[in-house]
């Protein structure tokens, strides 16, 4: 068993914690509004003048792009530490934490970082690459709430964090 991490880490742990938890909330909210539909090129010609629909892209990519960083550069190298490994650079950590199971794919995780870079650079130019880029991110998301979930249960399994009460989508 890995002893608890000595006090700041431990506090710092459960802080990310709750941040992922409530980035998680949100980014399951906002993806259910903004794909309530398939996100199309239609769709992406309206940008302009729906800004409502302006909003819920923005918060996607926003939410998206969030939860990836704070999950890979925050939580990741500081869990590595406790759990006795050695944190080094975010392939390195990413490679790690696939072979902890933390990860479906470093591969994968490297694809999402891709997707995200695309969807914050390119959807201003290209409405059929953004509602391509979207749609992708949205095929993701389940693989974004499954990591921060396996990330989190490591750390309740060994008492670093109380169990969560997750929330779904439109609870209250």
């Amino acid at each position: 068993m890995t002893p608890a991490p000595k006090n700041k880490n431990l506090v710092r742990l459960q802080f990310l914690a709750r941040v992922v938890t409530k980035e998680c909330n949100y980014l399951e909210v906002t993806d259910c509004r903004l794909f309530a539909e398939p996100f199309t090129s239609d769709r992406g010609k309206h940008l302009a003048d729906d800004p409502e629909l302006a909003e819920r892209v923005d918060a996607f990519v926003g939410r998206f792009g969030r939860l990836q960083d704070t999950l890979a550069d925050k939580l990741l190298p500081i869990l590595l530490a406790a759990l006795g490994e050695q944190p080094g650079a975010q392939l390195d950590n990413l490679d790690r934490a696939e072979r902890l199971e933390l990860i479906e794919s470093a591969d994968q995780w490297l694809s999402m970082r891709q997707l995200r870079n695309q969807m914050v650079h390119e959807y201003i130019e290209d409405v059929a690459i953004l509602a391509s880029a979207l749609q992708a991110g949205h095929d993701f998301v389940s693989t974004l709430l499954k990591t921060a979930e396996r990330m989190t249960t490591q750390m309740e399994r060994r008492g670093w964090i109380p169990p969560a009460r997750r929330r779904r989508p439109g609870a209250e």
